[in-house]
């Protein structure tokens, strides 16, 4: 486990309590023991709806990123909204055991859902976390009967150069002050939600693992994935261009629907997204889509 820069670690546990009061009411929490450490799982809505696993994006995203959704979504589904293991928020990583490669991942998400009761899920995720999403169904496509994602990277396009140029001091040497002018330049200066950006600026210097990394998906494997799959784009993304990424996607993906939102940009998900997204997204978990 790495430490970078300072950290004050009550801080971060205030800014994130802070974005999770936004969450709807009534809310759980569950720590899950998995071969990889303890993860941390913010649960709402009916017992015995369906079940909607979502996976939040790297750096400070954490599952409390969810909370412009979460309401829309816990009326008709059971949301286990998860803290990456390893990554900011209230996970523990284990002291002996890291995940390391994208089939340690796969472990992980299979013992959490092992854990939760879950046998088969709807899977979402935002960014890193779309990546970790996809790479599952294609390993375990008997546990995940849809999948949504935000605008996912490295998953069927590279980044842009210029996003990397960007994002590398902040990554080499991270500090609120170096989180907030990143996201000042993705987002376009469009105002953000300022609870959202605290806890972002708080998670600089989190004692974080090193992220799994790797290719994309292979191609082959992409054209033989037969679940309904939601691609949701940011419209004002510098992390890739959308509209190569919709048409990568739709190349590849047999049951796939792609959309692009408007005036958002990549880091602003999934919490800054137009009116109508979340009916959209419960539409397509309904069976209205794919």
């Amino acid at each position: 486990m790495s430490v970078r820069g300072t950290y004050d670690a009550d801080g971060f546990l205030v800014a994130y309590e802070q974005v999770m009061a936004k969450w709807p009411t009534p809310r759980e929490t569950a720590s899950v023991p998995t071969p990889f450490g303890a993860t941390h799982v913010n649960v709402c809505g009916p017992a015995d709806g369906p079940p909607l696993v979502l996976l939040p994006g790297g750096g400070g995203a954490t599952s409390a990123s969810w909370y412009a959704q979460a309401a829309e979504l816990s009326r008709s589904h059971r949301v286990y909204a998860v803290d990456l293991i390893g990554a900011p928020g209230r996970s523990t990583p284990a002291d002996d055991r890291h995940p390391r490669t994208v089939a340690d991942l796969a472990a992980w998400l299979d013992a959490l859902l092992d854990g939760l009761g879950i046998a088969k899920t709807a899977l979402g995720g935002h960014s890193y976390g779309g990546w970790i999403a996809l790479h599952h169904a294609l390993r375990a496509p008997d546990r995940v009967d849809r999948l949504v994602l935000f605008d996912p990277t490295q998953c069927f396009t590279g980044f842009k150069p210029a996003y990397l140029l960007h994002a590398l001091p902040m990554l080499l040497q991270p500090s609120p002050r170096r989180v907030r002018t990143f996201l000042k330049w993705e987002t376009g200066g469009a105002p953000v939600d300022p609870d959202w950006l605290a806890l972002q600026e708080a998670a600089a210097g989190f004692p974080s693992l090193r992220p799994v990394t790797g290719p994309r998906p292979a191609p082959e494997a992409l054209r033989r994935l037969d679940l309904p799959v939601l691609l949701l784009l940011a419209g004002s993304s510098r992390t890739h261009d959308p509209s190569e990424v919709a048409a990568r996607a739709e190349e590849l993906l047999p049951r796939v629907t792609t959309a692009v939102l408007p005036a958002v940009s990549h880091h602003a998900l999934p919490h800054a997204t137009p009116a109508g997204t979340g009916r959209r997204l419960v539409d397509f978990l309904d069976g209205a889509g794919g």
